[in-house]
C-alpha cells in the first residue's frame, strides 16, 4: 500500500467532538505510513489547512536537507460539509482557486445562519456554490435521491466514498455501496474516514 493510498477523510482536532488529532499529527502520520498523500476535510470548517501546510513544509524542509530530493507526497485541503437537511455528508475539495473562494463562501454561509461556533447548510447550498468542487459523498442507499441530485449537478465531480468500519457486516455493505454506485454512475472510492492519527 506504501505510496499507492491517499486518504482523502480525514477530520482533525478542528473537528469538535469528531477529530482528535492536530493536523500536523495527521500529516506527519500519513507520511509515517507511507501514503501517498492525505486531504484534510473538518466539519464546516477549513480552520486546519494552515496546520496541516505548515507541518507538511516542515517535513519537506527535512527531506530536502538529508537526501536533497522532496517527499512524493500530496496533501489535499477542503472540508466536510455536514448539513441540516438530511442530506449525507460531502467532502468538498476546491479543484482550483475560484473552487476554493466558492467553498469559503459556502461555509461563511452556513455560519452567518447559525449561532458562533456551528454552521447551517443544505444540499441547495452546495448546489449553487459547487462549481469546481470535487466532492466524496458519505452516502449510503437511503441517500439514493441527494446522490441523484448531485451527480446530475456534478458527472464528473462526484465520487462515493466506501469505508469499512469493520462491525460485521462489511461485504454486504460494500456491495450495496457498490450497487448504488453502479446505479448513479459513480466511482466507488476507498476512504478510512480517519479521525485520530493513533489508537
Amino acid at each position: 500500500m506504501s505510496g499507492s493510498f491517499a486518504e482523502l477523510v480525514a477530520a482533525t482536532s478542528f473537528s469538535f467532538l469528531r477529530g482528535a488529532s492536530q493536523p500536523a499529527d495527521m500529516v506527519a502520520r500519513a507520511l509515517e505510513l507511507g501514503l501517498a498523500g492525505v486531504g484534510i476535510a473538518d466539519t464546516n470548517s477549513v480552520a486546519g489547512v494552515v496546520r496541516a501546510h505548515v507541518a507538511l513544509r516542515e517535513a519537506q524542509a527535512g527531506a530536502r536537507a538529508a537526501t536533497g530530493r522532496d517527499l512524493p507526497f500530496r496533501l489535499a485541503v477542503g472540508a466536510r460539509l455536514v448539513f441540516i437537511d438530511g442530506s449525507p455528508d460531502i467532502i468538498a475539495y476546491p479543484s482550483d482557486r475560484a473552487a476554493w473562494g466558492r467553498l469559503t463562501r459556502l461555509l461563511t454561509l452556513g455560519n452567518r445562519r447559525a449561532a458562533k461556533g456551528q454552521c447551517q447548510l443544505r444540499l441547495d447550498d452546495l448546489l449553487d456554490h459547487g462549481e469546481g468542487l470535487l466532492l466524496i459523498a458519505m452516502a449510503d442507499a437511503p441517500d439514493r435521491p441527494a446522490l441523484a441530485r448531485l451527480a446530475a449537478a456534478a458527472p464528473d465531480r462526484l465520487w462515493l466514498g466506501a469505508t469499512m468500519p469493520r462491525l460485521g457486516d462489511d461485504r454486504r455493505r460494500l456491495a450495496r455501496l457498490g450497487a448504488l454506485a453502479d446505479g448513479l454512475g459513480l466511482p466507488l472510492i476507498a476512504t478510512c474516514d480517519a479521525l485520530f492519527a493513533t489508537p
